[in-house]
C-alpha cells in the first residue's frame, strides 16, 4: 500500500494523540502554541476485556456508582425512545485534498496548477450540482448516495482566519471554536446540555482512546475500540461453561462484603458485569459476529467496515441510548507526496463502507435517524508539489443520510480568485454547518453549545448563513 509522506507537525501531532494525549492520561509540558487536545484531565475508568487487553473505557464519571450506570443506560433509552437522532462524524485525518475528491476539471487554471496530479474530465462522474466539477474515479460510492439525494456537499468549507497546522485545525473542529484553550468537544458540550448523567453509551467513540470531539464536562462517554471484539474470557473455559461462569462473576458483584478489600472487588466485579451485558450481545461468538447484518460489508479498510456494521446492529437495539458517535476513516490523508495511490486507497475504502453502512441502515429502517458526518482539518494547496500537494485551507465535507437535505451548501468558488496565500478561499464556515446540525438535527438552542451560534435554524448568522439541512 502506498503512503504519503508525513510533514513534521502532523507526526509530532499524532504524537501527541496517540501517545500522551490522550484524554485522562495528562500531558507534558509540549510545544509552545499547540492546544492540548479537548478532554485532557478527564478521569477514565477501564473495563476490562479480551485476553489481548484491550478496554472499553467510561470517561467523566468517576462519581457514579455501577448501579447508576445501569440505571442511567435504560432510563436514557426509555427516554429517547426508538426514533431518537444519531449523528456519525468520520474524520479523514490529514487534510484531504477536496480538490481531487470534487475536481474542478473544466478549469483550465486547475490543469495549470497540476499538471501531474490532475484529473481528466471522463475519468469520473460529473457533480450534477455544478458540472465544472467531478467525483473522483474512487468516489463512486459517494456519487451514487449524491444521485439519491442523500448527500449534502459542502465544496469549500473552512473558517477565517485560517490556520495550516495539523494540530491547531483539528483542535478548532473538534471543539467549535478558534479557541486554543477550550478542552470540551463540540458533541460533548451537546451531550453536556442533552444527555444523561448516567448514560456513558450516549457519547460512543469507536477507538482506542475519546476522541476529542466528545469530551464532555459533565455527562459520562465511552470509547471502546470496536463492539465486536468486546468478549469476556474466562481462562482455560469454553462454552457452555463462559457464560454461566460470566454470569455468575456478575451476581457476585450483588454480594455485601464485609472488608475493604472485598468491597472493591464486588465493586469491580459489578462494573464489569454491567458493561458487559449491554455490549456483550454484540461480540464475537466463536469467531462470528454476534449479530446478523443484513448487507455484505466491504472486506479492505481494516476494521472500519466491521465498525460500522456493528455501529449499526448497535443503533437498531432500542436498548442502547447512542446519540453521538466519532470513527477515523482508512488510510492518511496528509498526502505530501505519492497522493495519487494514497488517496484513491483511501476514499474507496472509506465510501464504499460508508454505502454499505447506508444501505445497512435502510434495511434495518432506522436510515431517518442517522447522519454521517465527514470532515478533515482543512483541504490542500491548490499547486501541487511533484507528487503530492501541501496544507491549504479550505476542504470539503459531507452530510450523508435519508434525511439529509441533498443539496450543496455554499458555491465552490472556482481557482480564479484566491486567498493571500495562493489557497482556496472558503464559501461556508463549519461552525454554522454544527449550528444547523444542532438546532434542525438534535432540535437544540446551538447557541448552548457552539458560542454565538444563535438558534441553529436557517438565516444569517455570526458565522454566515445557517443552511437548511434536514427534510
Amino acid at each position: 500500500m502506498a503512503k504519503s509522506c508525513s510533514c513534521n507537525d502532523f507526526n509530532r501531532s499524532q504524537l501527541l494523540r496517540a501517545g500522551i494525549a490522550q484524554a485522562g492520561m495528562g500531558l507534558p509540558s509540549i510545544e509552545r502554541g499547540m492546544p492540548l487536545p479537548a478532554g485532557t484531565g478527564l478521569d477514565r475508568r477501564a473495563f476490562l476485556l479480551r485476553s489481548a487487553g484491550a478496554v472499553l473505557s467510561v470517561y467523566g464519571a468517576s462519581a457514579l456508582s455501577p448501579r447508576q450506570f445501569e440505571d442511567g443506560i435504560a432510563k436514557a433509552a426509555a427516554e429517547g425512545g426508538p426514533n431518537a437522532p444519531v449523528l456519525v462524524s468520520i474524520f479523514m485525518e490529514g487534510g484531504w485534498d477536496s480538490l481531487s475528491v470534487l475536481a474542478p476539471v473544466k478549469e483550465a487554471r486547475y490543469h495549470e496548477l497540476r499538471p501531474t496530479l490532475g484529473k481528466n474530465e471522463g475519468e469520473g462522474v460529473l457533480f450534477s450540482e455544478d458540472e465544472t466539477l467531478m467525483w473522483h474515479p474512487q468516489a463512486g460510492a459517494l456519487a451514487q448516495l449524491h444521485a439519491e439525494g442523500k448527500v449534502a456537499v459542502f465544496p469549500a468549507i473552512g473558517y477565517d482566519p485560517p490556520d495550516e497546522s495539523h494540530f491547531t485545525s483539528r483542535h478548532y473542529w473538534e471543539v467549535g471554536e478558534l479557541n486554543t484553550q477550550t478542552r470540551s468537544g463540540w458533541m460533548g458540550r451537546y451531550l453536556d446540555v442533552a444527555g444523561h448523567a448516567g448514560n456513558p453509551l450516549q457519547g460512543l467513540s469507536l477507538d482506542y482512546s475519546l476522541a476529542p470531539a466528545l469530551a464532555t464536562t459533565q455527562v459520562p462517554v465511552a470509547a471502546v475500540s470496536s463492539p465486536s471484539d468486546y468478549n469476556f474470557w474466562a481462562y482455560g473455559l469454553g462454552e457452555p461453561f463462559s457464560t454461566p461462569t460470566m454470569e455468575a462473576f456478575g451476581e457476585l458483584g450483588e454480594l455485601g462484603a464485609s472488608s475493604t478489600a472485598l468491597a472493591q472487588a464486588r465493586m469491580a466485579s459489578l462494573d464489569t458485569s454491567i458493561i458487559r451485558t449491554q455490549i456483550a450481545p454484540f461480540g464475537e461468538v466463536e469467531g462470528k459476529p454476534g449479530f446478523e447484518s443484513p448487507v455484505t460489508y466491504p472486506t479492505s479498510g481494516g476494521s472500519f467496515p466491521d465498525r460500522l456494521a456493528v455501529l449499526a446492529a448497535m443503533i437498531a437495539d432500542p436498548s442502547l441510548p447512542i446519540k453521538c458517535v466519532s470513527l477515523s476513516a482508512p488510510g492518511g490523508y496528509d498526502t505530501h507526496s505519492d497522493e495519487t495511490e494514497t488517496l484513491s486507497t483511501g476514499l474507496a475504502q472509506t465510501f464504499e463502507s460508508v454505502l454499505a453502512f447506508q444501505r445497512d441502515l435502510e434495511a434495518r429502517k432506522i436510515d431517518d435517524r442517522v447522519i454521517v458526518q465527514v470532515w478533515s482539518e482543512f483541504g490542500r494547496r491548490p499547486e501541487e508539489n511533484g507528487s503530492g500537494t501541501d496544507h491549504g485551507a479550505a476542504g470539503i465535507a459531507f452530510l450523508i443520510g435519508s434525511r439529509v437535505k441533498g443539496e450543496m451548501v455554499g458555491e465552490f468558488p472556482g481557482l480564479t480568485s484566491l486567498d493571500q496565500n495562493d489557497n482556496l478561499v472558503n464559501t461556508s464556515d463549519f461552525r454554522a454547518m454544527y449550528a444547523g446540525l444542532l438546532g434542525q438535527w438534535f432540535q437544540t438552542e446551538a447557541g448552548l453549545v457552539i458560542p454565538e451560534a444563535g438558534t441553529g435554524l436557517p438565516g444569517a448568522s455570526k458565522y454566515g448563513t445557517v443552511p437548511q439541512l434536514i427534510v
